[in-house]
């Protein structure tokens, strides 16, 4: 069919398009049933969910609801994505609905909105190709540093402390470069997006890509949200926020002695995240999904590692050693990826709006270059979670605009030092902790 034709079908859908109210949408929010709206335009996403890019969950957490933040969030070409979206037009918000849901605040997404805007004439989504290759080359350094620590000094005990030490330094450095390749925040064609993702997670650090944004975009969609953020998922080992403290308090749920929590994390929590559970859940993730591209990638990496350092240790003192950078980097990646997030409020679905979400569940920490490096430019959270694809390197540029809209709009902006977000990891766990104990003896 031509495009005559095409335009044909537009028009009579446009003369006899279905109109809908939110009672009618928020209906269709279950695994088998799922619409949502983007742009006032209502979809079906039922089966295309499946397929999705993304990840099946991450879009079903919309079901229900308005989408367009989200939408507009993760997808750097809207051009291309909106070609996907055509087959699954159901019709459009009756003209007397309003354009968001759950009664969010109108004036405060329109700002939001138009802030986006602004971000996008000040051209901060475009991309500085020299920062990202000069950092890149700062981790093939470390690499080389760590190889030939051992080379000319030997593999005693210190020099063997020295190459484990820039060894993590390479891989929590690298775990922020693919991160920013995950986000398809570099290119601007997402398939070398995808190629320099793949290649960082997975040769340099022997993970998988797809296990990352499955598990990631989650976290971005509906951050700090029981049962739709798995960074939230402690699996009863930790109780979190206000709220599910004391529901598990009330229902006598004791798994561990929860008001010993802010101790147990330090054995528990940074130790053994990266080196036992996330390798554990990835290696599973890649055998049990079929996903032998990502585990060819990851496959890569243990046969670069081993062939560059069992000439030192030998075979099984090898897998001591990468469990000991391990152990290292996990502590730098908890700290780090936590002093953001736990600290913040967490809870059941509200169906907030998107700026409101993000703020408060986030937090900013203060800008300096060793923090911007160490973080990863993660201290500026929020702006990360606002604007997913933007480059890290624009970070700055955007926050004094962020803050300037959150004091119009009475939110709250958050920026502490770096001492202070690693106390409050402490502190929450601590509340939380206690807000078990008092429910389970006495309610």
């Amino acid at each position: 069919m031509g495009k005559g034709g095409e335009k044909k079908e537009e028009e009579e859908f446009e003369k006899k398009v279905p109109l809908y109210t939110w009672d009618e949408i928020e209906k269709h929010n279950s695994r088998t049933d799922q619409w949502l709206v983007i742009d006032r335009k209502v979809y079906n996403i039922t089966n295309w969910a499946l397929k999705h890019p993304g990840g099946v969950r991450v879009i079903s957490h919309y079901a229900g609801e308005d989408a367009t933040d989200a939408f507009q969030a993760f997808h750097p070409n809207l051009t291309f994505v909106r070609k996907f979206l055509k087959p699954l037009l159901l019709g459009e918000l009756a003209p007397g609905e309003p354009s968001q849901d759950h009664q969010k605040k109108l004036e405060l997404i329109e700002d939001f909105r138009a802030l986006r805007k602004t971000a996008e004439d000040m051209e901060l989504f475009k991309t500085d190709l020299v920062f990202f290759s000069l950092y890149l080359g700062h981790l093939f350094l470390l690499e080389f540093l760590a190889w030939f620590t051992l080379s000319y000094f030997g593999s005693g005990w210190i020099p063997t402390l020295m190459a484990a030490l820039i060894l993590a330094t390479s891989q929590a450095q690298s775990g922020w470069l693919q991160h920013d390749f995950g986000h398809l925040s570099v290119f601007r064609k997402t398939k070398w997006n995808h190629l320099l993702h793949k290649f960082l997670i997975g040769h340099m650090k022997g993970a998988s890509g797809n296990w990352w944004n499955h598990r990631h975009f989650q976290h971005h969609a509906k951050p700090n949200i029981f049962n739709k953020d798995p960074d939230v998922n402690m699996l009863k080992v930790f109780v979190l926020g206000n709220t599910q403290p004391v529901e598990f308090g009330k229902k006598k749920i004791k798994y561990l002695p929860y008001n010993y929590q802010h101790e147990y994390f330090f054995l528990i929590g940074p130790p053994l995240l990266i080196p036992v559970y996330f390798y554990i859940q990835i290696t599973m993730t890649m055998i049990t999904r079929r996903d032998w591209v990502d585990l060819a990638w990851a496959t890569t990496y243990y046969i670069r590692y081993f062939n560059t350092y069992a000439s030192f240790y030998g075979f099984f003192g090898s897998v001591i050693f990468v469990l000991f950078v391990r152990f290292i980097e996990s502590h730098w990646f908890v700290w780090v990826t936590q002093m953001n997030h736990i600290p913040m409020e967490i809870d059941d679905e509200k169906h907030k709006d998107w700026l409101s979400m993000q703020l408060d569940s986030t937090c900013n920490i203060e800008q300096s270059f060793f923090n911007d490096w160490f973080s990863g430019h993660l201290n500026f959270q929020i702006e990360h979670h606002l604007f997913p694809t933007m480059p890290r390197h624009n970070y700055y540029k955007i926050a004094p605009l962020v803050k300037s809209l959150c004091d119009k709009h009475g939110l709250s902006y958050q920026v502490k030092p770096l001492s202070q977000g690693f106390k409050d990891i402490v502190g929450s766990l601590k509340k939380s902790g206690d807000l078990w104990l008092d429910a389970y003896l006495h309610k």
